[in-house]
């Protein structure tokens, strides 16, 4: 099925739900590296998504509901995101598709407010999987 190709500019918008975290997430902007231009922009390829990097977002969890920090990265793209037909420069051209799976890696984690004295309680865990979808400005070529 055919959908939108992506371009440099483009936006990752990330879902706040990571299993048990709430992340507040940033769009992340993808920089195309396909040889081929959409409205004098280089299209994004397979491996782009990879360069989508966004960090300094807040997270908490229901138990942990002191704030951490992270950085949020498009882990896999869809079944649906990568073309079966359109190359650039030898490399699949992205589809906007359906949603991507997307890792929160912790930095700062967030802490369990403390009972008594005692010091707060740091998240043990070092990641999330959560998902995300992209939004294209290119509305006239797409791809399949």
């Amino acid at each position: 099925m055919a959908d939108f190709i992506l371009i440099t500019g483009d936006k990752a918008m990330f879902n706040p739900t990571f299993g048990a975290a709430t992340v507040v997430p940033q769009p992340g902007t993808l920089v195309g590296s396909g040889k081929d231009t959409i409205n004098g922009k280089p299209v994004c390829v397979d491996g782009d998504e990879k360069k989508v990097i966004v960090p300094g977002c807040m997270y908490m969890t229901p138990v942990y509901s002191i704030p951490g920090v992270g950085t949020l990265t498009i882990q896999s793209l869809g079944g649906n995101q990568k073309a079966k037909k359109n190359k650039s420069g030898g490399k699949p051209v992205l589809l906007k598709g359906s949603t991507f799976t997307a890792k929160f890696q912790v930095m700062t984690p967030a802490q369990q407010p403390p009972k008594g004295p005692t010091p707060p309680i740091p998240d043990a865990t070092p990641q999330y999987s959560g998902t995300g979808m992209f939004i294209t400005t290119n509305l006239k070529v797409k791809g399949a």
